[in-house]
């Protein structure tokens, strides 16, 4: 009797060189704070592999248990199950090394830095390494609002394929991806970005190039205004998130949504606006830089405004007025 033939059934299917690559598989984050790890579950969420590059294992490690506790909190309220959190954490992995980024279709600066000047430079810097461990085809993308593409990608070969994304995430709802191209982003990065933005189940609005954007340039004022009311003694602090918050239907008040965004992350918002404006009204209120100096920072170090439980719940005012 002959020996029976056993083939491989991939043997019948297509060729890895003929098979197919979907579209956005892999997306890389350059920076993994709070903005990263909450672009990173996102992401992760919707079945794609996300990549992120930190500057140490420390951080590594420290953006890991973030993210663990970020996915325990949306379990706690019914967001998420067990299992769809071990899924979300299998497709996110963090490295030292840019190599890394090699198979990702798209990569997202999404890094921290205090300085605008310093902030600038730094992007630059992180858009070059970007590209030269990227495929000439791959997406890079910053998701700063206040730093012009045009200027951070200007030093690129392929920079064609640059181009500022930012993705609100101020609260669970939001589904806003803000689009600004340079002056040499192509149609094509453009309508793939718009592809993505629908793949993650987020609405796409295409800005110009200008600082804070839409959405920036609104909310950071009025949490601006909001502290001025509250030094004047208009209302209680309880009392004006409740007023914006029913008379605009929100679902959090300005001084909620400060806590949620960081305090820091407020302010220096505020700072590039004002650096870039000169309006008063971008000019940081001494509530929001007397929280920073006492490191109140919001939800992140569990007092702001607001006072928070380890789960991120809020509990009593911080503030007494």
């Amino acid at each position: 009797m002959s020996k029976p033939v056993i083939e491989r059934i991939e043997n019948f299917g297509l060729s890895k060189k003929e098979r197919p690559k979907t579209e956005f598989a892999e997306v890389g984050i350059v920076g993994c704070g709070t903005n990263g790890q909450s672009l990173a579950i996102m992401i992760a969420s919707k079945g794609i592999e996300v990549t992120f590059i930190e500057l140490s294992q420390e951080l590594i490690d420290e953006a890991y248990q973030e993210i663990e506790e970020e996915l325990d909190k949306k379990i706690l309220h019914w967001g998420i199950t067990e299992g769809e959190k071990r899924a979300v954490l299998a497709r996110i992995k963090g490295s030292l090394d840019f190599n890394d980024l090699k198979n990702c279709d798209m990569v997202i600066e999404a890094i921290l830095s205090k300085s605008r000047e310093k902030s600038r430079d730094i992007r630059k810097d992180v858009f070059r390494k970007i590209e030269e461990h990227v495929s000439p085809h791959a997406i890079i993308a910053t998701n700063s609002t206040t730093v012009a593409i045009t200027e951070i990608s200007a030093a690129l070969k392929h920079r064609d394929r640059c181009i500022s994304m930012h993705i609100s995430i101020t609260s669970p709802s939001a589904d806003l991806v803000e689009v600004v191209k340079s002056l040499y982003t192509s149609k094509e990065t453009c309508q793939n970005v718009r592809k993505f933005a629908i793949l993650i189940d987020k609405h796409f609005v295409e800005v110009a190039e200008s600082p804070g954007l839409i959405t920036v340039r609104m909310f950071a004022p009025m949490i601006n205004e909001a502290c001025d009311i509250l030094l004047e003694r208009v209302a209680k602090m309880t009392e004006i998130d409740l007023a914006v918050r029913k008379s605009l239907n929100l679902p959090l008040g300005p001084f909620e949504m400060a806590d949620k965004i960081g305090i820091g992350k407020v302010i220096r918002w505020l700072d590039n606006l004002y650096d870039e404006f000169g309006d008063r009204q971008y000019k940081a209120s001494p509530i929001l830089k007397r929280l920073e100096r006492a490191n109140h920072l919001g939800r992140k170090t569990n007092e702001g405004f607001y006072k928070y439980n380890d789960l991120g719940q809020k509990l009593e005012p911080a503030i007494k007025y």
